[in-house]
């Protein structure tokens, strides 16, 4: 069909038989390219360039998260649209996904004319959400602005995590719904006591809660 424009795709994902067989099945439709395709985060930093239009990224990665790939490959691509590809809808994954840049979401055992109908829809500019997880993801994303003026010396993701100790989240917890190893999480929690100035987790708490987070 020559008058259908060709989405060039990147595929992410480390189960090698639910990558291989979304590839063949891309490969059926017409004016869908998959130019590259990737198992891990390392591999999809080094194969997404500029040529790429949209990433189906799968959303736990084996060396990391799908969504700490999207939020790299943004800063280096930012005209990339990226689809995280899971299999439950699970909010908090969900709205972390949009807060690092993805345009929306594809679950896994979607049929083909869905796949096509939402590569299509971001390669155009569309946002993929479902209402409930939207509204979710506009009020952090309102939260996440309110806090930066609290909170400047932080980054996006030390004030998602600050939000979350500020819910009363424990590491592991946090770790689970970010998609982040413990390691990583406990140090990112040091760092926010370090430059809030909060000498243990408690009164993070309460400086966190002074300013608005934990209570969304």
């Amino acid at each position: 069909m020559s008058n259908v424009k060709v989405v060039r795709v990147a595929v992410v994902d480390d189960h090698p038989v639910f990558r291989l067989g979304m590839i063949a099945l891309l490969g059926t439709l017409d004016g869908i390219e998959v130019v590259c395709q990737a198992s891990s985060v390392g591999e999809a930093l080094d194969v997404v360039t500029a040529e790429v239009d949209v990433v189906l990224m799968d959303i736990e990665l084996g060396d990391g998260s799908g969504i700490d790939a999207t939020r790299s490959i943004l800063r280096r691509v930012p005209g990339t649209r990226i689809l995280m590809v899971t299999m439950h809808e699970d909010e908090d994954i969900l709205v972390a996904s949009l807060r690092a840049g993805a345009s929306g979401f594809l679950v896994k055992g979607a049929d083909p004319s869905g796949v096509e109908r939402a590569i299509r829809a971001v390669a155009e500019g569309e946002m993929i959400v479902g209402a409930s997880v939207a509204a979710k993801a506009l009020a952090a994303i309102a939260t996440s602005r309110h806090t930066a003026a609290a909170f400047p010396e932080l980054t996006e993701r030390e004030r998602e995590i600050l939000d979350l100790v500020a819910r009363g989240l424990d590491n592991a917890a946090i770790s689970r719904r970010l998609v982040l190893s413990q390691k990583t999480v406990r140090n990112h929690v040091s760092n926010v006591l370090g430059k809030i100035g909060a000498s243990d987790r408690a009164a993070a708490i309460v400086r966190a809660r002074d300013a608005g987070l934990g209570t969304g």
